[in-house]
């Protein structure tokens, strides 16, 4: 808290945004909290077949159909394990409701723009076009991810790319 206080005395005036915190296996994730619709314990969707193995399935949330995505398998953690923290995060992404899995939610962050560094620069075939930035909070490690820009990409197949 002290990090904060010292930052609203500074001037007060400083771009903020909130994001809902996450965990993905060892890492800490953040998302723009304005994406979230909800967020609802797991429970195992109804498959779908010949869907890529990071789609779990399909789940009735109050009569709307609901693609669930388990970024766990999406971004290659080594371990995914269900138990009694495993949360489903109901995410709106450009109207379209769509459901994501993760290992547990932490809380929600306000982050001035000084407080987040640019994502750094890696030459691999790795995909990292949706990490935005990478903010320290603390101890912490937060990478801030683009979440509608991952679950728009055309390997998820989930939202037609022509939509706005």
């Amino acid at each position: 808290m002290r990090g904060r206080a010292g930052a609203e005395q500074g001037g007060g005036s400083k771009a903020t945004s909130e994001y809902l915190t996450f965990r993905l296996g060892a890492e800490e994730y953040g998302i723009d909290i304005l994406r979230v619709q909800e967020i609802r314990s797991y429970e195992e969707p109804t498959r779908i077949a010949n869907s890529p193995n990071f789609i779990k399935g399909v789940v009735n949330l109050r009569g709307v159909i609901v693609p669930v995505v388990d970024l766990r398998i999406k971004l290659g953690c080594e371990s995914v394990e269900y138990n009694g923290f495993t949360v489903v995060i109901v995410l709106n992404v450009k109207g379209r409701v769509v459901g994501a899995v993760v290992d547990s939610v932490s809380d929600v962050l306000e982050l001035a723009k000084d407080q987040i560094n640019q994502a750094p620069e890696m030459s691999t075939t790795v995909d990292t076009t949706f990490i935005t930035g990478i903010a320290s909070v603390g101890e912490r490690m937060l990478i801030l991810m683009d979440i509608e820009s991952l679950m728009s990409s055309a390997d998820m197949g989930l939202i037609d790319a022509t939509v706005a």
